[in-house]
């Protein structure tokens, strides 16, 4: 059965640890799943983390189920070669038409010991991404989601979009932690502070789910990421250089993430470290503070903001007319 680790847990060895300590959560709701959101600007790469993380993770001899909750539905395409999978939504839609039910086979692909699936979204002017996410879950709640054994369960979430559906895994407490794929640009880690933003939010509500780390993606070296890491205060689980050969493999569909290649040892470590990730409370940044990671002449912070005034926009000089109004003294 899939359920929720409490934080105790988790510090305490990851998957199959007990509590010692006192949690917010239910004694019933302990049982060796980890299920993980994560999040990141569209195109940042977590997708391309993601499949390399997961298939490490079943090389390790683990369990794990990879879910796509972006509606572009390309999080298993590299694990799969190219190949897209039927979606959840386009698989229900066509199977209630035609008087059918889900069954687990028409959405849930594997490959090597990874198990995937796409939960897809709308066509573009047709409907919400967000309640599309929802009805995504419900269908796999139909299909005894809660009762599947795995290990780990990875939700890829896109971070640019600010509406409920995409909020799910935090606002009802769906995962225990939340790990976010980051680079050395202001827009992914504009992204990825916002969703510091909103864990500190349902925090303060009452929720449970922490920030696991930042997985800094492409990284070349100038150092953002990781400054925004120590004032966020939240650890950097993992660092994918920005490598040709990377690059070149990843854009051919093929998984680096081998244990046996040039890049197994790193993702074998960032398999390791969120895994044992422990869930923190982030100090999210202000717009300033953010922008003070960069260098001024990168993103104009000396600029200094000049008010229009009505001859701008009317485009000639405005005679202020006296009002009509009457006011009465009392």
């Amino acid at each position: 059965m899939i359920s929720f680790l409490s934080e105790a847990e988790i510090a305490g060895g990851g998957v199959g640890a007990q509590a010692s300590a006192e949690t917010d959560t239910p004694s019933h709701a302990k049982k060796a799943t980890q299920i993980i959101a994560i999040y990141g600007k569209g195109g940042i790469g977590k997708s391309f983390t993601l499949a390399n993380l997961s298939y490490m993770m079943a090389q390790k001899g683990k369990k794990v189920l990879l879910i796509g909750c972006d509606p572009k539905s390309d999080t298993t395409s590299l694990l799969f070669g190219g190949k897209a999978c039927p979606t959840i939504i386009e698989t229900s839609t066509r199977k209630k038409a035609a008087g059918e039910i889900v069954e687990i086979g028409d959405v849930c692909f594997k490959r090597d010991g990874v198990y995937a699936m796409e939960l897809g979204g709308p066509e573009v002017g047709r409907g919400c991404g967000g309640r599309g996410i929802i009805h995504g879950f419900e269908t796999l709640e139909k299909l005894g989601f809660h009762d599947w054994g795995f290990d780990y369960v990875l939700l890829d979430f896109l971070g640019d979009v600010v509406c409920g559906g995409f909020g799910l895994p935090i606002a009802r407490d769906m995962c225990q932690k939340v790990i976010l794929v980051g680079s050395n640009d202001l827009q992914s880690l504009y992204v990825v502070n916002n969703v510091c933003s909103a864990v500190e939010y349902f925090r303060k509500l009452g929720g449970n789910v922490g920030v696991g780390g930042l997985v800094i993606n492409k990284d070349d070296g100038t150092g953002e990421a990781q400054a925004f890491a120590k004032a966020a205060g939240i650890p950097i689980l993992g660092e994918i250089p920005a490598d040709e050969d990377i690059r070149r493999k990843s854009a051919a569909y093929q998984i680096v993430g081998r244990p046996d290649g040039r890049w197994g040892p790193l993702f074998e470590q960032l398999a390791n470290a969120v895994a044992d990730a422990v869930p923190h409370r982030p100090t999210p940044l202000t717009q300033d503070g953010l922008l003070s990671l960069f260098k001024s002449d990168a993103v104009g912070r000396d600029y200094v903001l000049e008010p229009a005034t009505k001859e701008d926009l009317f485009g000639t000089s405005l005679v202020e007319k006296p009002s009509l109004e009457v006011v009465y003294d009392e």
